[in-house]
């Protein structure tokens, strides 16, 4: 493996044979006719042949004492830079780093469904670890799905190719809100095994846990699957307030159990998306969407965990979005890192912003759109690194890897 930044990520137990690796991954392929799954207790998903400990077979992992795991994660440039500490370099991950960009993800995905790929703890470690061992990026995310929670409620729903998520029965009515029952950790035992596995195969670098944020999932559960204009949403939010209201007051709940159960599982952050909060006009944000994000801060507050708050097209929500409660604001390309920070006001730490399209221009424009984004982050209290939404699925991977390397080494103090 070619060297990395010290203590930014797993190491290889030296001594211990290396397996062979799959397109590229250091995880072997499961056996033919064995398909990755949480029932098989042999040839467990690991890094370069660090061995993970497991529970025995039927027992849920126990959670870890301190969310942020030793020494070495806590002083981590990714969480230094969230706290709005010193930092080495400028930290770097990129949102949907674990996914279709990687011949590796393709491999281990082929013939799996997206919700089942989820559920299924030795390949969500896989999945996890192929961009810190590719691009050696500054920190981890949870790979899951935000609507995972939902699936392990009982709603009916499904993520379906070329689409999304698709709800077959879109909530709509009072008495569909009795659909939306508590989530407990034995719907997620899963969860709590991945990230059990993950923490111990990442070594010091740090794990981001997520959630989709209440507005974002309403929008999927009332439109009843992806949507340009949000009309049933918006219905509801204009038409029936208290409904509306009811309706993320729950899922705020709901999202914040599955945020616990990340954090207590070892998750040393938390990002909370709210993809879709950019259609809607501050003043209807500040009215019928911030009380249910605020709700899921609150609720994980005490965990001490940094928590990132980030939507696309929020513009003009930065600053609500940071009253919400969130430690860390993540921008996307539309606005400079200097007028978001004016925006969002002192105290809170930044994360973004280069336009993902930019990684398909070649390498010299990479470089020059990257300067800029830190040019203006130059004056912030702290700054991660990220693009400004997720990375595109026809992405060259090694366009991610020479952007973090860039980013190092432009930044290194």
């Amino acid at each position: 493996m070619p060297g990395r930044l010290s203590g930014t990520g797993p190491r290889r137990r030296e001594g211990h044979p290396r397996r062979p690796a799959l397109s590229g991954s250091c995880t072997a392929a499961p056996p033919a006719g064995r398909p990755w799954g949480p029932g098989r207790r042999t040839g467990r998903a690991r890094l370069a042949g660090v061995s993970a400990n497991t529970s025995p077979k039927g027992q849920t992992p126990t959670a870890t004492p301190d969310p942020v795991r030793n020494d070495a994660v806590r002083e981590s440039a990714f969480l230094k830079a969230c706290r709005r500490e010193p930092v080495p370099h400028t930290p770097v991950w990129f949102m949907r780093q674990a996914g279709r960009s990687l011949p590796e993800y393709r491999k281990v995905r082929e013939g799996i469904g997206m919700l089942d790929s989820c559920m299924r703890p030795e390949l969500v470690t896989e999945i996890t670890l192929q961009p810190v061992r590719r691009h050696h990026v500054d920190a981890a995310i949870y790979f899951s799905d935000i609507v995972v929670p939902l699936k392990a409620i009982g709603i009916d729903l499904d993520i379906k190719p070329g689409i999304g998520p698709v709800v077959e029965q879109p909530v709509r009515t009072r008495a569909d809100l009795a659909r939306l029952r508590d989530l407990t950790p034995e719907d997620v035992s899963y969860v709590t095994e991945a990230i059990g596995m993950l923490t111990r195969e990442l070594g010091s670098t740090p794990l981001i846990g997520f959630a989709g944020a209440p507005f974002t999932l309403a929008s999927y559960l009332v439109e009843g699957g992806p949507s340009r204009t949000y009309e049933n949403a918006k219905a509801m939010m204009y038409g029936d307030p208290e409904l509306w209201a009811d309706l993320l007051d729950r899922l705020a709940d709901i999202t914040a159990a599955f945020l616990d159960v990340q954090i207590r599982a070892g998750a040393s952050a938390v990002q909370l998306f709210d993809s879709w909060a950019g259609a809607l006009a501050p003043s209807d944000y500040r009215r019928s969407v911030l009380p249910a994000s605020a709700k899921v801060f609150r609720a994980v507050a005490g965990h001490g965990v940094p928590r990132i708050h980030f939507g696309v097209g929020t513009g003009e929500l930065l600053g609500l979005m940071g009253e919400a409660g969130a430690d860390i604001v993540g921008v996307d390309w539309r606005v400079p890192m200097d007028e978001a920070a004016r925006r969002v006001g002192p105290g809170k730490a930044l994360q973004g912003n280069l336009d993902p399209t930019v990684l398909f221009a070649g390498r010299e424009a990479v470089e020059t759109k990257a300067r800029e984004v830190l040019d203006t982050a130059a004056g912030l209290e702290g700054h991660i690194f990220n693009l400004g939404h997720g990375v595109m699925p026809s992405t060259d991977p090694d366009a991610l890897t020479r952007l973090v390397e860039y980013v190092h080494t432009q930044t290194a103090r």
